[in-house]
Protein backbone atom coordinates (compact mmCIF):
# COMPACT_ATOMS: atom_id res chain seq x y z
CA UNK A 1 0.00 0.00 0.00
CA UNK A 2 1.35 3.28 -1.05
CA UNK A 3 1.64 6.34 1.18
CA UNK A 4 -1.42 8.11 0.41
CA UNK A 5 -2.91 5.05 1.19
CA UNK A 6 -4.11 3.57 -2.15
CA UNK A 7 -3.63 0.10 -3.18
CA UNK A 8 -0.26 -1.12 -5.40
CA UNK A 9 -1.22 -1.30 -8.89
CA UNK A 10 -0.63 -4.58 -11.46
CA UNK A 11 3.08 -4.82 -11.46
CA UNK A 12 4.31 -3.12 -8.47
CA UNK A 13 6.57 -4.07 -6.06
CA UNK A 14 5.45 -2.06 -3.06
CA UNK A 15 6.96 -4.18 -0.36
CA UNK A 16 4.09 -4.17 2.63
CA UNK A 17 4.54 -5.73 6.50
CA UNK A 18 2.79 -8.64 8.07
CA UNK A 19 -0.58 -8.87 9.84
CA UNK A 20 0.53 -8.75 13.08
CA UNK A 21 3.38 -5.95 12.39
CA UNK A 22 0.41 -3.80 10.94
CA UNK A 23 -1.95 -4.10 13.95
CA UNK A 24 1.01 -2.86 16.24
CA UNK A 25 0.01 -1.98 19.86
CA UNK A 26 -3.44 -0.44 20.56
CA UNK A 27 -2.96 1.32 24.19
CA UNK A 28 -6.63 1.91 26.08
CA UNK A 29 -8.25 5.13 25.78
CA UNK A 30 -11.33 7.24 25.36
CA UNK A 31 -13.76 6.29 22.31
CA UNK A 32 -12.79 9.13 19.52
CA UNK A 33 -14.98 12.18 19.22
CA UNK A 34 -15.88 10.96 15.68
CA UNK A 35 -16.92 7.15 17.71
CA UNK A 36 -20.72 7.30 15.63
CA UNK A 37 -19.24 7.81 12.01
CA UNK A 38 -18.68 4.80 10.06
CA UNK A 39 -15.40 3.97 9.42
CA UNK A 40 -15.07 3.04 5.57
CA UNK A 41 -12.08 2.56 3.27
CA UNK A 42 -13.97 1.38 0.41
CA UNK A 43 -17.14 2.61 -0.54
CA UNK A 44 -20.32 1.57 -2.18
CA UNK A 45 -19.01 1.99 -5.59
CA UNK A 46 -15.85 0.38 -4.94
CA UNK A 47 -13.52 3.49 -4.62
CA UNK A 48 -10.86 3.09 -2.39
CA UNK A 49 -10.45 5.83 0.16
CA UNK A 50 -7.28 6.71 2.33
CA UNK A 51 -8.07 7.02 6.15
CA UNK A 52 -5.68 8.47 8.33
CA UNK A 53 -5.83 6.39 11.37
CA UNK A 54 -6.96 2.92 10.27
CA UNK A 55 -4.54 2.59 6.46
CA UNK A 56 -1.62 1.52 9.30
CA UNK A 57 -3.39 -1.42 9.93
CA UNK A 58 -4.00 -2.74 6.57
CA UNK A 59 -1.03 -1.68 5.57
CA UNK A 60 0.30 -5.33 4.33
CA UNK A 61 -3.24 -5.97 2.36
CA UNK A 62 -1.83 -5.84 -1.24
CA UNK A 63 -3.76 -7.01 -4.29
CA UNK A 64 -3.64 -10.15 -4.05
CA UNK A 65 -4.79 -10.25 -0.56
CA UNK A 66 -7.46 -8.74 -1.47
CA UNK A 67 -8.29 -11.14 -3.93
CA UNK A 68 -8.04 -13.77 -1.22
CA UNK A 69 -10.52 -11.74 0.69
CA UNK A 70 -13.05 -11.86 -2.39
CA UNK A 71 -12.23 -15.42 -2.92
CA UNK A 72 -13.90 -15.90 1.02
CA UNK A 73 -16.69 -13.82 0.54
CA UNK A 74 -17.88 -15.57 -3.15
CA UNK A 75 -17.43 -18.74 -1.60
CA UNK A 76 -19.35 -18.50 1.23
CA UNK A 77 -21.90 -16.91 -0.53
CA UNK A 78 -22.10 -20.03 -2.60
CA UNK A 79 -22.13 -22.41 0.82
CA UNK A 80 -25.22 -19.93 2.11
CA UNK A 81 -27.22 -20.50 -1.23
CA UNK A 82 -26.34 -23.91 -0.85
CA UNK A 83 -27.30 -24.47 2.23
CA UNK A 84 -30.76 -22.74 1.53
CA UNK A 85 -30.87 -24.82 -1.36
CA UNK A 86 -30.17 -27.66 1.06
CA UNK A 87 -33.60 -26.64 2.89
CA UNK A 88 -36.29 -26.02 0.78
CA UNK A 89 -35.11 -29.63 -0.81
CA UNK A 90 -35.97 -31.20 2.29
CA UNK A 91 -32.53 -31.87 3.30
CA UNK A 92 -32.15 -29.66 6.18
CA UNK A 93 -34.43 -28.70 8.90
CA UNK A 94 -33.75 -25.06 9.13
CA UNK A 95 -30.52 -22.70 7.80
CA UNK A 96 -30.02 -19.28 8.85
CA UNK A 97 -28.73 -17.06 5.84
CA UNK A 98 -25.71 -14.57 6.02
CA UNK A 99 -26.88 -13.47 2.58
CA UNK A 100 -24.81 -9.49 2.66
CA UNK A 101 -23.03 -10.22 5.63
CA UNK A 102 -20.08 -11.94 3.81
CA UNK A 103 -18.05 -9.10 4.50
CA UNK A 104 -18.62 -8.41 8.29
CA UNK A 105 -17.99 -12.02 8.91
CA UNK A 106 -14.93 -12.56 6.54
CA UNK A 107 -13.21 -9.09 7.58
CA UNK A 108 -13.19 -9.62 10.97
CA UNK A 109 -12.54 -13.41 11.04
CA UNK A 110 -9.72 -13.38 8.97
CA UNK A 111 -7.58 -10.89 11.65
CA UNK A 112 -7.89 -13.48 14.16
CA UNK A 113 -5.16 -15.67 15.22
CA UNK A 114 -5.23 -19.64 15.76
CA UNK A 115 -5.48 -19.39 19.12
CA UNK A 116 -8.13 -16.96 19.56
CA UNK A 117 -11.19 -18.16 20.38
CA UNK A 118 -14.41 -17.39 18.77
CA UNK A 119 -17.97 -17.45 20.31
CA UNK A 120 -20.98 -16.96 18.25
CA UNK A 121 -24.42 -17.30 17.20
CA UNK A 122 -26.03 -19.15 14.64
CA UNK A 123 -25.38 -17.40 11.54
CA UNK A 124 -21.69 -16.94 11.73
CA UNK A 125 -20.39 -19.41 9.10
CA UNK A 126 -18.57 -17.59 7.58
CA UNK A 127 -16.46 -17.15 10.44
CA UNK A 128 -16.90 -20.98 11.17
CA UNK A 129 -15.18 -21.36 7.31
CA UNK A 130 -12.47 -18.81 8.06
CA UNK A 131 -11.90 -21.11 11.31
CA UNK A 132 -11.22 -24.28 9.26
CA UNK A 133 -14.69 -26.35 10.21
CA UNK A 134 -14.88 -28.79 7.81
CA UNK A 135 -17.89 -28.21 5.34
CA UNK A 136 -20.31 -31.24 6.41
CA UNK A 137 -20.21 -30.22 9.90
CA UNK A 138 -21.48 -26.85 9.53
CA UNK A 139 -24.83 -28.90 8.31
CA UNK A 140 -25.00 -31.25 11.30
CA UNK A 141 -27.23 -29.51 13.50
CA UNK A 142 -29.10 -28.18 10.75
CA UNK A 143 -29.66 -31.72 9.80
CA UNK A 144 -31.04 -33.24 13.18
CA UNK A 145 -27.93 -35.38 12.53
CA UNK A 146 -26.03 -34.53 16.24
CA UNK A 147 -27.04 -32.14 19.03
CA UNK A 148 -22.97 -30.09 17.99
CA UNK A 149 -21.21 -29.77 15.09
CA UNK A 150 -17.90 -30.11 16.02
CA UNK A 151 -15.33 -30.30 18.50
CA UNK A 152 -14.45 -26.88 19.78
CA UNK A 153 -11.06 -27.27 20.68
CA UNK A 154 -9.37 -28.25 17.63
CA UNK A 155 -10.46 -25.12 16.15
CA UNK A 156 -10.82 -22.26 18.64
CA UNK A 157 -14.27 -21.93 17.92
CA UNK A 158 -16.98 -22.77 20.19
CA UNK A 159 -20.59 -24.60 18.60
CA UNK A 160 -23.11 -22.04 17.27
CA UNK A 161 -25.10 -20.61 19.90
CA UNK A 162 -29.07 -20.30 19.19
CA UNK A 163 -29.75 -19.10 23.12
CA UNK A 164 -29.61 -15.12 22.32
CA UNK A 165 -26.69 -13.27 23.59
CA UNK A 166 -25.67 -16.04 25.93
CA UNK A 167 -22.14 -16.67 24.49
CA UNK A 168 -21.24 -12.87 25.40
CA UNK A 169 -20.99 -14.18 29.03
CA UNK A 170 -18.91 -17.61 27.71
CA UNK A 171 -16.72 -15.12 25.59
CA UNK A 172 -16.36 -13.15 28.94
CA UNK A 173 -15.06 -15.60 30.98
CA UNK A 174 -13.07 -16.97 28.55
CA UNK A 175 -11.22 -14.22 28.16
CA UNK A 176 -10.90 -13.83 32.50
CA UNK A 177 -9.04 -17.38 32.09
CA UNK A 178 -6.77 -15.89 29.26
CA UNK A 179 -5.89 -13.08 32.05
CA UNK A 180 -5.58 -16.00 34.71
CA UNK A 181 -3.42 -17.90 32.20
CA UNK A 182 -1.05 -14.74 31.44
CA UNK A 183 -1.59 -15.66 27.87
CA UNK A 184 -2.21 -12.96 25.51
CA UNK A 185 -5.24 -14.55 23.35
CA UNK A 186 -8.37 -12.92 22.69
CA UNK A 187 -11.91 -14.33 23.37
CA UNK A 188 -14.54 -12.96 20.12
CA UNK A 189 -18.03 -12.79 20.90
CA UNK A 190 -20.40 -12.70 17.89
CA UNK A 191 -24.16 -11.05 17.82
CA UNK A 192 -26.63 -9.44 16.14
CA UNK A 193 -28.00 -5.75 17.26
CA UNK A 194 -31.63 -7.81 18.68
CA UNK A 195 -28.95 -9.44 21.55
CA UNK A 196 -27.79 -5.89 22.55
CA UNK A 197 -31.58 -6.17 24.41
CA UNK A 198 -30.68 -9.29 26.27
CA UNK A 199 -29.41 -9.01 29.48
CA UNK A 200 -26.44 -11.46 29.27
CA UNK A 201 -24.73 -8.76 26.52
CA UNK A 202 -24.72 -5.99 29.39
CA UNK A 203 -24.05 -8.29 31.90
CA UNK A 204 -21.38 -9.62 29.96
CA UNK A 205 -19.39 -5.80 29.04
CA UNK A 206 -20.05 -5.28 33.12
CA UNK A 207 -17.62 -8.09 33.84
CA UNK A 208 -15.40 -7.37 30.65
CA UNK A 209 -15.04 -3.84 32.14
CA UNK A 210 -14.13 -4.89 35.52
CA UNK A 211 -11.79 -7.55 34.97
CA UNK A 212 -10.26 -5.43 31.36
CA UNK A 213 -10.79 -8.54 29.93
CA UNK A 214 -9.31 -9.43 26.24
CA UNK A 215 -12.36 -9.97 24.82
CA UNK A 216 -13.93 -8.41 21.49
CA UNK A 217 -17.78 -8.15 21.36
CA UNK A 218 -18.50 -8.12 17.41
CA UNK A 219 -21.83 -6.76 17.09
CA UNK A 220 -23.71 -7.54 13.43
CA UNK A 221 -26.24 -4.88 13.15
CA UNK A 222 -28.19 -6.05 10.35
CA UNK A 223 -31.25 -3.81 11.07
CA UNK A 224 -33.76 -6.93 11.76
CA UNK A 225 -34.01 -8.76 15.10
CA UNK A 226 -35.96 -10.96 13.26
CA UNK A 227 -39.29 -8.84 12.17
CA UNK A 228 -38.37 -5.86 14.07
CA UNK A 229 -36.30 -2.95 12.96
CA UNK A 230 -33.07 -1.98 15.44
CA UNK A 231 -34.88 1.43 15.31
CA UNK A 232 -37.63 0.04 17.82
CA UNK A 233 -34.87 -0.99 20.74
CA UNK A 234 -32.00 1.26 19.94
CA UNK A 235 -32.80 5.43 19.27
CA UNK A 236 -29.18 5.96 19.05
CA UNK A 237 -26.24 4.10 17.42
CA UNK A 238 -26.03 0.71 19.42
CA UNK A 239 -21.93 1.11 19.53
CA UNK A 240 -22.80 4.67 22.25
CA UNK A 241 -23.75 1.94 24.79
CA UNK A 242 -19.96 0.14 25.60
CA UNK A 243 -18.71 3.48 26.44
CA UNK A 244 -21.23 3.47 29.54
CA UNK A 245 -19.83 0.06 30.71
CA UNK A 246 -16.03 1.78 30.20
CA UNK A 247 -15.62 0.45 27.43
CA UNK A 248 -14.17 1.39 24.11
CA UNK A 249 -16.34 1.20 20.66
CA UNK A 250 -16.48 1.54 16.65
CA UNK A 251 -18.66 1.70 14.39
CA UNK A 252 -17.71 0.63 11.40
CA UNK A 253 -19.12 -0.50 7.58
CA UNK A 254 -20.03 -3.85 7.68
CA UNK A 255 -19.97 -4.00 3.98
CA UNK A 256 -17.12 -3.11 3.89
CA UNK A 257 -14.56 -6.14 4.14
CA UNK A 258 -11.10 -3.86 4.52
CA UNK A 259 -12.42 -2.09 7.17
CA UNK A 260 -14.25 -4.73 9.19
CA UNK A 261 -10.63 -5.90 9.22
CA UNK A 262 -9.03 -3.10 9.78
CA UNK A 263 -10.98 -2.41 13.11
CA UNK A 264 -11.06 -5.50 14.34
CA UNK A 265 -7.15 -6.01 13.89
CA UNK A 266 -7.13 -2.84 16.35
CA UNK A 267 -10.09 -4.25 18.59
CA UNK A 268 -7.37 -7.30 19.16
CA UNK A 269 -4.05 -5.63 19.09
CA UNK A 270 -5.60 -3.64 22.43
CA UNK A 271 -6.79 -6.57 23.81
CA UNK A 272 -3.71 -8.21 23.72
CA UNK A 273 -1.48 -5.36 25.09
CA UNK A 274 -3.76 -4.77 28.36
CA UNK A 275 -6.30 -2.31 26.90
CA UNK A 276 -9.17 -4.65 27.69
CA UNK A 277 -12.34 -5.23 25.90
CA UNK A 278 -13.84 -3.52 22.54
CA UNK A 279 -16.94 -3.55 21.28
CA UNK A 280 -17.27 -3.37 17.43
CA UNK A 281 -20.93 -2.38 15.87
CA UNK A 282 -20.86 -3.46 12.03
CA UNK A 283 -23.45 -1.54 9.89
CA UNK A 284 -24.99 -4.19 8.15
CA UNK A 285 -28.34 -5.65 6.32
CA UNK A 286 -29.97 -9.19 6.50
CA UNK A 287 -30.52 -9.21 2.63
CA UNK A 288 -32.30 -12.86 2.97
CA UNK A 289 -34.90 -14.29 5.91
CA UNK A 290 -34.29 -14.69 9.77
CA UNK A 291 -33.89 -18.10 8.78
CA UNK A 292 -35.21 -20.22 6.16
CA UNK A 293 -38.79 -20.22 8.34
CA UNK A 294 -39.28 -16.79 7.87
CA UNK A 295 -40.69 -14.76 5.48
CA UNK A 296 -39.32 -10.91 5.37
CA UNK A 297 -42.05 -10.01 2.66
CA UNK A 298 -44.15 -9.84 5.51
CA UNK A 299 -42.68 -6.90 7.36
CA UNK A 300 -39.84 -5.45 5.31
CA UNK A 301 -40.28 -3.16 2.75
CA UNK A 302 -38.87 -3.86 -0.79
CA UNK A 303 -37.26 -0.18 -1.55
CA UNK A 304 -35.25 -0.83 1.76
CA UNK A 305 -33.98 -4.06 0.33
CA UNK A 306 -33.23 -2.90 -2.94
CA UNK A 307 -31.25 0.20 -1.55
CA UNK A 308 -28.93 -2.05 0.86
CA UNK A 309 -28.57 -4.57 -2.40
CA UNK A 310 -26.61 -1.15 -4.13
CA UNK A 311 -24.30 -1.74 -1.14
CA UNK A 312 -23.55 -4.89 -1.95
CA UNK A 313 -19.94 -5.98 0.05
CA UNK A 314 -19.07 -8.50 -2.95
CA UNK A 315 -19.66 -5.94 -6.11
CA UNK A 316 -17.60 -3.02 -4.20
CA UNK A 317 -14.38 -5.03 -3.80
CA UNK A 318 -15.18 -6.25 -7.10
CA UNK A 319 -15.09 -2.94 -8.22
CA UNK A 320 -12.44 -2.27 -6.51
CA UNK A 321 -10.28 -5.31 -8.43
CA UNK A 322 -11.24 -4.57 -11.46
CA UNK A 323 -10.30 -0.87 -10.99
CA UNK A 324 -6.50 -2.55 -10.14
CA UNK A 325 -6.57 -4.85 -13.15
CA UNK A 326 -7.21 -7.75 -10.66
CA UNK A 327 -10.62 -8.98 -11.97
CA UNK A 328 -8.91 -10.93 -14.96
CA UNK A 329 -11.61 -13.97 -16.39
CA UNK A 330 -8.73 -16.33 -14.97
CA UNK A 331 -9.04 -15.16 -11.53
CA UNK A 332 -12.64 -14.60 -11.71
CA UNK A 333 -13.06 -18.53 -13.56
CA UNK A 334 -11.11 -19.61 -10.78
CA UNK A 335 -12.75 -17.65 -7.81
CA UNK A 336 -16.71 -19.72 -9.15
CA UNK A 337 -14.52 -22.97 -9.65
CA UNK A 338 -13.39 -22.93 -6.28
CA UNK A 339 -16.91 -21.42 -5.31
CA UNK A 340 -18.57 -24.57 -7.08
CA UNK A 341 -16.33 -27.40 -5.82
CA UNK A 342 -16.82 -26.35 -1.84
CA UNK A 343 -20.75 -25.96 -2.49
CA UNK A 344 -20.46 -29.75 -4.56
CA UNK A 345 -18.30 -30.66 -0.87
CA UNK A 346 -20.24 -29.32 0.68
CA UNK A 347 -23.82 -31.43 -0.96
CA UNK A 348 -22.16 -34.38 -1.05
CA UNK A 349 -21.36 -34.21 3.28
CA UNK A 350 -24.44 -33.00 3.54
CA UNK A 351 -26.05 -36.28 1.76
CA UNK A 352 -23.75 -38.79 2.68
CA UNK A 353 -24.15 -38.13 6.55
CA UNK A 354 -24.90 -41.32 8.30
CA UNK A 355 -27.93 -41.33 10.44
CA UNK A 356 -26.69 -41.13 14.55
CA UNK A 357 -27.59 -44.48 16.51
CA UNK A 358 -30.35 -43.98 18.69
CA UNK A 359 -28.55 -43.98 21.82
CA UNK A 360 -25.83 -41.57 20.59
CA UNK A 361 -28.63 -39.08 22.09
CA UNK A 362 -26.49 -40.14 25.63
CA UNK A 363 -22.89 -39.01 24.11
CA UNK A 364 -21.74 -36.02 25.36
CA UNK A 365 -24.73 -35.38 27.96
CA UNK A 366 -21.97 -35.22 30.69
CA UNK A 367 -17.72 -34.79 30.61
CA UNK A 368 -17.52 -38.01 32.52
CA UNK A 369 -18.97 -41.28 32.91
CA UNK A 370 -22.84 -40.92 35.32
CA UNK A 371 -23.93 -44.45 36.54
CA UNK A 372 -27.48 -42.75 36.49
CA UNK A 373 -27.31 -41.78 32.51
CA UNK A 374 -25.62 -45.66 32.07
CA UNK A 375 -28.73 -46.62 33.69
CA UNK A 376 -30.85 -44.77 31.14
CA UNK A 377 -29.26 -45.41 28.55
CA UNK A 378 -29.38 -49.24 29.12
CA UNK A 379 -33.09 -49.26 29.88
CA UNK A 380 -33.44 -47.38 26.43
CA UNK A 381 -31.16 -49.85 24.71
CA UNK A 382 -33.85 -52.81 26.13
CA UNK A 383 -36.84 -51.09 25.52
CA UNK A 384 -35.42 -51.01 21.74
CA UNK A 385 -34.76 -54.17 21.78
CA UNK A 386 -37.94 -55.76 23.06
CA UNK A 387 -38.74 -54.68 19.51
CA UNK A 388 -36.21 -56.82 17.60
CA UNK A 389 -37.65 -59.78 20.00
CA UNK A 390 -41.67 -59.35 19.83
CA UNK A 391 -43.22 -61.72 17.21
CA UNK A 392 -44.06 -60.63 14.41
CA UNK A 393 -47.74 -60.67 12.58
CA UNK A 394 -48.34 -62.68 9.28
CA UNK A 395 -50.14 -61.59 6.62
CA UNK A 396 -54.41 -61.52 6.93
Amino acid sequence: MTQDGSLPGPGRTDTVGTAEQASGTVHPGPSRPDADELVQLIDPAGVRHPHGHYDRLVADVDGPALQRLYEDMVVVRRIDAEATALQRQGELALWPPLLGQEAAQIGSGRALRSDDFVFSSYRENAVAYCRGVDLADILRVWRGNASSGWDPYTINMATPQVIIGAQTLHATGYAMGILNDGADAVAVAYFGDGATSQGDVNEAMVFAASYQAPVVFFCQNNHWAISEPVGLQAHVPIARRAPGFGIPSVRVDGNDVLACLAVTREALARARSGGGPTFIEAVTYRMGPHTTADDPTRYRDANELEDWAARDPLARLATLLDSLGLLEADYTDSVRAKADAVAAELREGCLSMPEPAPSDVFKHVYSSPNSWLDRQQDHYERYLASFAQAPQEGPR
